[in-house]
């Protein structure tokens, strides 16, 4: 699959992994990827309907002691010229749909798309993460409003699953598992899907996407078994 090799992405599937304090896992692969001492941070998902201010302060917090100066995108009145301007660009995690309208209401996505296309150092988290994708159709969330279209930013030729988890032999519970909902995802849609398990992430970088972290990820293909793609260097 073909990537623009301008792309510079991180995909993560999450913000905060058991045990550690946000972004701590992940911060010195962060602070690496961005390169730079200012970051764009794009609150809307708005994770527990925190306010844009506190969710803002809450990466301020994280990246402090890096030395980032950490502005939110909703702080702009020209928000487009914000993410024209914008060094590096963090997308967080929260509601994916929330996400969504709310960049589509503000005519904000083809001004993202434009500047990672220029090579604008792109982060997400979770949310953020599944707007890398064509589509948010796999995402964990509730769909709480509702976007003028599901369609996402399209960096990517699949779509993205985060927080992936894998099925319980032990649990009691009778509903679908994630890898049953994405079977009934590709009942109507024919893109792939790659579960991201949490504490793993994607780095795009010169048309190529590496697979980062210890963990496996789980790839669904449209009339196809579910294949395990192993740490490194993806190719399907």
């Amino acid at each position: 699959m073909d990537i623009n090799p301008m792309y510079n992405l991180l995909v993560v599937s999450t913000s905060t992994i058991y045990g550690s304090e946000f972004l701590s896992y992940i911060k010195e692969d962060f602070v690496d990827f961005i390169q730079s001492d200012e970051l764009l941070f794009v609150p809307y998902a708005s994770p527990s309907g925190i306010s844009f201010d506190k969710y803002t302060a809450k990466v301020q917090y994280a990246l402090a002691d890096k030395n980032i100066k950490v502005t939110g995108l909703h702080e702009y009145q020209n928000k487009k010229k914000a993410i024209q301007d914008a060094k590096a660009i963090f997308v967080g995690g929260g509601n994916t749909f929330l996400l969504l309208k709310t960049l589509y209401d503000l005519d904000l996505v083809h001004q993202l798309r434009i500047q990672v296309a220029k090579g604008i150092p792109y982060i997400g988290t979770s949310a953020g993460s599944n707007l890398t994708g064509l589509t948010i159709g796999t995402t964990n969330d509730m769909p709480i409003v509702y976007p003028p279209s599901f369609e996402a930013l399209s960096l990517l030729p699949f779509n993205i699953n985060p927080h992936y988890l894998d099925p319980d032999p032990n649990s009691t519970h009778k509903g679908e598992t994630r890898e049953t909902r994405i079977q009934e995802f590709h009942q109507f849609n024919s893109q792939p899907v790659l579960g991201l398990r949490e504490g793993s992430w994607l780095k795009v970088s010169q048309g190529k996407i590496t697979l980062e972290g210890s963990l496996s990820a789980r790839l669904f293909q449209a009339n196809a078994e579910a294949i395990e793609l192993t740490p490194g260097l993806i190719n399907f």
